[in-house]
């Protein structure tokens, strides 16, 4: 009985944490908000999460009437976004470039981009939600995101513990890679998107 009302939320949580890949953000994470207090970390964690959620439920209800009245596929979705990723992971690599990032004006925006979109809610996520909530039903895919976008939170939140660990050459190595790691996932998403553009042929 108990497995038969579990079933729908296992279904729905599943997918969206694989889309999710908080694990796969934590370098990132640490490397976009090295030069941040505790105090400014968690607040643009927490707006980043928060719009990240609300990104996610507004795609889900209106995701396909949105891209279809604007004339843009999930492909063109995914090309725009690997490209964007690319150029700001570029950027970061230039020596001293990272600290000017976030201590200038655009400080508040990583909470946006690229942690909010497309880091915690990518394409991915996205696309699954929007899936899932025909599929799976509303109770299902909006809890399932919550308790997700939660465990995201967490995740990000003590991951500095890792700063401890390591620490501060080994962040700064840790950054560099991250930054690297965030141009390849650029790419994967620009290569995702050109892909299916040219199979839709």
């Amino acid at each position: 009985m108990l497995i038969t009302i579990l079933k729908p939320y296992l279904i729905t949580f599943i997918p969206i944490f694989l889309a999710v890949d908080i694990i796969g953000t934590i370098p990132i994470f640490l490397g976009l908000t090295e030069n941040l207090n505790d105090r400014q970390k968690t607040k643009i964690l927490t707006d980043s999460v928060v719009i990240a959620t609300v990104l996610a439920v507004i795609f889900a209800f209106l995701g396909k009437l949105i891209l279809r009245g604007l004339g843009i596929t999930i492909d063109d979705f995914k090309i725009a976004g690997g490209i964007l990723l690319f150029i700001l992971s570029v950027y970061l690599l230039i020596p001293g470039k990272s600290k000017d990032f976030v201590t200038m004006s655009l400080t508040e925006d990583i909470g946006v981009f690229p942690l909010a979109i497309p880091l915690i809610t990518g394409p991915a996520v996205l696309v699954t939600t929007m899936m899932l909530l025909d599929s799976s039903g509303l109770l299902a895919t909006l809890t399932s995101l919550i308790i997700n976008m939660g465990i995201a939170w967490l995740v990000l939140r003590y991951s500095s513990i890792l700063i401890k660990v390591v620490g501060g050459s080994g962040v700064k190595a840790f950054s560099k890679i991250s930054y690297i790691l965030l141009a390849a996932i650029g790419v994967m998403i620009l290569r995702q998107g050109i892909a299916g553009v040219i199979f839709s042929f």
